[in-house]
């Protein structure tokens, strides 16, 4: 079986909904990183999409679980 995306979009999506939902929590950068036990940097370097970073799926979670959302939701790439 196929998959519909490759890894490298996969991950591009999930970086730009961990940005959009950060955004509407209207979490900073560091309070995301604290509630994620993540450092400001990792946040800041995943959500700068010119840099190569692939979240691990343990580390997708722990960003659901901080912006309070379904994990699958990071996955949807829906406008």
């Amino acid at each position: 079986m196929t998959s519909r995306y490759s890894k490298e979009q996969l991950s591009l999506i999930v970086r730009k909904n961990i940005k959009k939902y950060r955004l509407m929590r209207k979490y900073t950068l560091q309070e995301l990183a604290d509630l994620t036990g993540l450092t400001h940097g990792y946040v800041r370097d995943l959500e700068c999409l010119s840099i190569d970073k692939t979240p691990l799926l343990e580390t997708i979670g722990k960003f659901a679980d901080a912006l309070e959302i379904d994990i699958r939701q990071l996955f949807d790439d829906s406008k």
